[in-house]
């Protein structure tokens, strides 16, 4: 049985609204995901001024929570609780073997898999991603598995992160044509890429917990990497901002074509506003209770 490391995880999206608001609705993504390589042990979201939440579940097997507010307010804060615990993956082989390709190729005009071989709005094809391919040598080599990793490689080694570099609605040509971005600009390039291989490759929002160097105290963020899935692995993890990070320091969210199926949060409100968005991510690791 493979080691597991839990955690507490605090998430607050703080909204700054100038003149007043009345209204706001909200569809909100913050609960992590109860499947491979994680439990999700207990969830609990509430908000400051209190609305009323409901929850539902959108085509990829996220649960999302819609928000209503129907007074006006001046500041609205969401604070989403979580305790996860993550399990150690298996080590990847070194390849899949000879007709592994093969089967990759077969998926191509498969429903199962097609929202993920297509392109989508943040992950699409462009004259920058094609010049980057071609300034850099990307191609599929003899093995899909190899070819990721290589594909990982490339794109860690190519960028540099720069946070408040990129927006969350920023466009894929915006890294390509400056080299900085921060992990979901490096998550859709990876996407885009594997894609165009034939390859179902999909999005994963969720947290991430290191160490800065020389530091003893742990960071938390939010974060994104991408998944792809192979013969005999099913889906599989590849995060190009932090290849060498161990998985069991990410804890999944969600999963979608790419980061516009999966904002933290995303709305409406009524009134002529500005809006200021704060947010901060504790994520705490603690010992499992004694059974």
């Amino acid at each position: 049985m493979p080691d597991a490391v839990r955690y507490d995880i605090e998430h607050v999206s703080h909204y700054v609204y100038s003149p007043p608001v009345r209204h706001s609705v909200m569809s909100l993504c913050m609960r992590p995901r109860d499947d491979s390589g994680q439990r999700l042990l207990s969830f609990d979201v509430r908000t400051r001024p209190s609305s009323s939440l409901n929850a539902e579940t959108d085509g990829f097997g996220n649960t999302k929570h819609v928000l209503n507010i129907h007074r006006e307010h001046t500041t609205l804060e969401i604070i989403a609780h979580s305790t996860v615990e993550t399990t150690h993956a298996a080590p990847l082989p070194d390849a899949l073997g000879t007709s592994a390709w093969d089967e990759v190729r077969s998926w191509t005009e498969a429903f199962t898999h097609w929202e993920f071989t297509r392109p989508s709005v943040f992950a699409q094809p462009t004259p920058a991603l094609a010049a980057f391919v071609d300034r850099h040598g990307v191609a599929p080599s003899d093995d899909p598995l190899q070819s990721l990793v290589g594909l990982r490689d490339t794109i860690h080694q190519s960028f540099e992160y720069v946070p408040g570099s990129t927006t969350a609605v920023s466009p894929i040509d915006h890294i390509l044509e400056t080299g900085e971005g921060v992990c979901q600009d490096y998550a859709h390039v990876m996407i885009a890429i594997a894609r165009s291989w034939g390859i179902p490759t999909r999005y994963v929002s969720g947290y991430v917990s290191s160490r800065k160097a020389g530091m003893g105290a742990p960071q938390s963020a939010t974060h994104a990497w991408a998944e792809c899935f192979l013969p005999g692995l099913g889906w599989t993890e590849f995060d190009p901002t932090n290849p060498k990070l161990p998985n069991e320091r990410r804890v999944r969210v969600a999963v979608g074509r790419d980061y516009d199926d999966v904002s933290p949060t995303r709305g409406v409100f009524v009134g002529n506003s500005d809006s200021v968005l704060e947010v901060s991510v504790r994520m705490r690791p603690v010992e499992p209770a004694l059974s």
